[in-house]
This record gives structure tokens, sequence and C-alpha cells, in this order.
């Protein structure tokens, strides 16, 4: 047992007042959830490039930054995140037009009305963030070789996710630094790698465009993240609710019992 002596400034969870602990639970329990919904969203956003919608490889996320090189950016999305919006048919019938040399002729007697039943909705141009799929001209662009999410788009998206994903790594870490957890070294380094892993994820965006191996660095990154924020959930909410204080900490919390009173 590793007996590190306990800062005078630490409180552990159950030394806490009810209101912070069930704000922290809340915190915890909304938070954990838009996790979980990230994960949805990066797995139905990269997996299945590949060609194999069951899993999300290495080579997915190569594609997604740095480009297929032998298919266009429209069938890299109709194979990809995008290939349970069509039935495998239409899927099949869209990228043979593509491979046959994307015929406008062809396009207006058997391509228009597939798009228009199936990707209008949304791809009309009228969201900056999707690609404009209505017309031969718009449509044509996205038959060209996929060349991977340009500069611009990964600007956008990295001050979001470097923003987004501090905060929630703070506010987590935030919560977890009251968990008791020995030792102290092991404790600082599941708070901080989050926040490297984020610059290594971030970064690794673009070395990805320009170099396609660097995908197991983002690959790598995430993980970390992934891994570092259940342990910190987990252990949170086990000590807050059911976790048995140790004898230094329940010995200390006697001692000082007049203080925290």
């Amino acid at each position: 047992m590793n007996h590190q002596p306990v800062h005078r400034f630490y409180l552990h969870f159950q030394e806490l007042p009810w209101s912070m602990r069930v704000l922290y639970t809340a915190a915890l329990l909304v938070l954990g959830m838009g996790y979980c919904f990230a994960m949805i969203y990066v797995w139905a956003s990269h997996a299945g490039r590949d060609g194999d919608p069951s899993s999300l490889s290495v080579q997915d996320i190569q594609i997604a930054y740095s480009g297929s090189k032998e298919s266009s950016r429209l069938e890299a999305a109709l194979r990809g995140p995008m290939s349970g919006m069509l039935p495998p048919g239409e899927i099949s019938e869209i990228v043979a037009w593509v491979h046959r040399g994307i015929d406008k002729g062809e396009y207006e007697r058997d391509i228009k009305p597939i798009m228009e039943k199936r990707c209008m909705a949304c791809h009309d141009g009228s969201n900056p963030h999707l690609p404009n799929l209505k017309g031969y001209e718009h449509i044509s662009e996205s038959a060209e070789l996929d060349t991977g999410v340009d500069v611009f788009t990964l600007v956008r998206v990295s001050h979001i996710h470097l923003f987004g994903l501090t905060f929630i790594f703070f506010i987590v870490g935030l919560i977890f630094s009251r968990a008791f957890v020995r030792p102290v070294w092991f404790k600082c380094a599941v708070v901080g790698l989050p926040f490297l892993a984020i610059s290594v994820d971030v970064i690794s965006w673009y070395l990805t465009k320009l170099f396609p191996p660097f995908a197991w660095a983002v690959l790598l990154a995430g993980a970390v993240m992934g891994l570092c924020f259940a342990y910190m959930w987990v252990i949170s909410m086990y000590q807050m609710w059911f976790y048995k204080v140790p004898a230094e900490l329940a010995e200390r919390e006697i001692t000082d019992s007049r203080v925290l009173g």
C-alpha cells in the first residue's frame, strides 16, 4: 500500500455537501451521454470509407483526411457515411455512372431522379456545411477525385474541437480531482493525458492529409481520450456514492471534524 500523505487542501467526495455531489453527478451523467453520442457521430461519419461499414479502421481515417486517390468524394460518401441513406442498388447505379464518365444526358435520365428523391432534403445548397448536389454542375464537382477534407474545414473544426474538448476534460478532471487515487503521479497522468491527446489529435489531422500513416496518431489519441474519460467517470461516480472511505481519510475527517463542520 502506498501511504502518500493527503494534501491539506484535499477533500474527498464524501466530505462534500450533498448539493455538490448531486451537481457533480448530474454533470457527469450529461457529459457521459454527450460523449457517447460523439463516439456514435465519429463512427457514422468515418466508418465504411474503406468498403467495410462494420468497423472504423485506420484506412477510414486516412481516406477521410487525405482522400482515396482511387475514387471520387461522391463515391467515398456513398460507400461510407451515406451508405445507409440509399438502397444498395441506387448506390451502385450512381457509382457506375461516375466510373463511366459522368455523362450529362445519363445524369438527367437516370441519376437526377435518384438524387432528388434521396438527397435534396439535405444537399440542396441551403446548408453551407454540406456538399451541394443540386444540378449536374455541382454533382460533377463531387464526382472528382477524392482529396479528403479541405484545409478550411479542418481549421473550422479544429477550433471547435479544441475549445469543446478542453471544457469537457476540464470539468471531468476537476470532478475527478476529488477522488482518492494512489499513486498520485498516476492520478495526475489521467488528468493531464487527455489535453496532450487533444493536441496530438488535431495536429495529426493536418499531418494525415500530407502523410496518411499519421492516421494511427489520430486513432491512438482518440483512444487515450476515451479511456481517460471512462476511467475518470467511473471512478468519480463510484467513489461519490458507493466507496468506503480509507482509514487515512476517515481518521483525518474525525480529527478535522471541528474545522470541517
